[in-house]
């Protein structure tokens, strides 16, 4: 350490130094010439050196490394939290933007058949009945589309708010896209190497907090035994400016101290025990931490999986209700079958393509589950939701 220091002093006449003198039968004057102002100008360093004998200093270095550790583990989940509800949100989005999409497609091709029904009413072919039904079909499926376009905009304002933007700033960033070529999100192996689990922030965090507890116990022993620290200094000093950088005007002092922890009630001992009790307790947090993380990884794999193959099996639902559904049309404009066929054919229809959707808006979110799961969510968001809801 560097240190220096000009200062005006002034000793009193009633101190100790004076009244001294004066009790010698000193000169008066020379009380009053003690007692005057003067300068004094200091500067100079000092350096101090432990001995590592007991591994206090050592120690101290492996706790201070770990919780820098930690405190970096936790910046990285508050960051994968954050990635996390991004990319979530996002796919959410992309999602009821789909279902708006083909819920609009649904309703013109509905407003088609509804006029077709309608010139074949006012040709006389047909009475109102199958009109009115189809007309309150119509009706039924646009009442479903406010609740999508208001799950459209709570998206938005939510991916806008989780990245520090006002809502609407990312109207044009986030405005719903043509294309739409289904979902491709890759499939995950269930059996993944415990490296891949270990690599999650909070076990991390979990890792540097043990480590810390532990090395702090050697800490604590350490301050049980004597330490000897070597100390050294070396300045100037002088009363007078003039004289201060003068090599006659140098001080210094080199020599070791000794700490002896003799009377201390048992306080070092106690600090021993009571790092020991928190070394445990870290040690538990660790175990329980990986346990979790395990589950957490099991869980979004399982989830996963399954979400996986109802996809598959809605996608097949709904290409054959889509067929049942043109049969059942050419089958009413042919006077096979009356109109309720149709109906029916057509709920089953639109119900298969909104489940479908649904269901590959959920495989994306769980998706980034599994990826959060495992402390690593996927940076281009945009790629992966292209690929997976357009």
């Amino acid at each position: 350490n560097a240190s220096g220091s000009a200062t005006r002093q002034r000793q009193s006449e009633s101190g100790a130094g004076t009244r001294m003198i004066g009790i010698m039968g000193a000169d008066p004057s020379l009380t009053e010439l003690l007692a005057e102002p003067f300068s004094l100008y200091q500067a100079g360093f000092d350096a101090s050196w432990e001995l590592d004998l007991w591994g206090r200093v050592r120690r101290s270095v492996e706790a201070a490394d770990a919780d820098v550790g930690q405190q970096a583990a936790l910046l990285d989940l508050a960051r994968l939290s954050l990635a996390s509800d991004v990319a979530r949100n996002y796919f959410e989005l992309r999602t009821a933007q789909r279902q708006i999409r083909l819920m609009r497609e649904d309703i013109a091709a509905l407003e088609d058949r509804a006029a077709l029904l309608q010139a074949r009413v006012e040709g006389g072919v047909l009475d109102h009945t199958d009109l009115q039904r189809q007309r309150a079909e119509l009706a039924a499926l646009k009442a479903q589309l406010p609740p999508l376009l208001a799950q459209e905009a709570a998206s938005a304002n939510q991916i806008a708010l989780l990245l520090g933007e006002r809502p609407g700033a990312l109207r044009a960033e986030l405005a719903p896209r043509e294309a739409d070529a289904g979902t491709s999100l890759p499939d995950l192996a269930l059996g993944l190497p415990s490296e891949v689990a270990l690599r999650r922030p909070d076990i991390r965090a979990a890792e540097a907090r043990l480590h810390s507890a532990t090395a702090s116990i050697g800490i604590a022993r350490a301050d049980l035994y004597p330490s000897i620290r070597l100390g050294a200094t070396f300045g100037y000093e002088s009363y007078l400016s003039s004289e201060f950088s003068d090599w006659g005007s140098r001080t210094w002092s080199v020599g070791p101290s000794l700490n002896l922890p003799i009377f201390d009630h048992g306080r070092r001992k106690a600090t021993v025990q009571l790092r020991e009790l928190q070394q445990q307790e870290a040690a538990i947090n660790y175990q329980q931490t990986v346990l979790k993380a395990w589950q957490e990884i099991d869980d979004a794999l399982s989830a996963y999986g399954a979400e996986q193959r109802q996809a598959r099996e809605l996608q097949t639902r709904s290409d054959a209700a889509g067929d049942a559904y043109r049969l059942a049309q050419a089958r009413y404009d042919g006077g096979v079958t009356d109109f309720t066929a149709v109906l029916d054919a057509q709920r089953s229809y639109l119900q298969a393509r909104r489940d479908l959707a649904a269901s590959e808006g959920r495989l994306s979110t769980r998706y980034v589950t599994v990826n959060k799961a495992i402390g690593n969510v996927p940076l281009d968001t945009e790629n992966a939701a292209g690929k997976g809801m357009e």
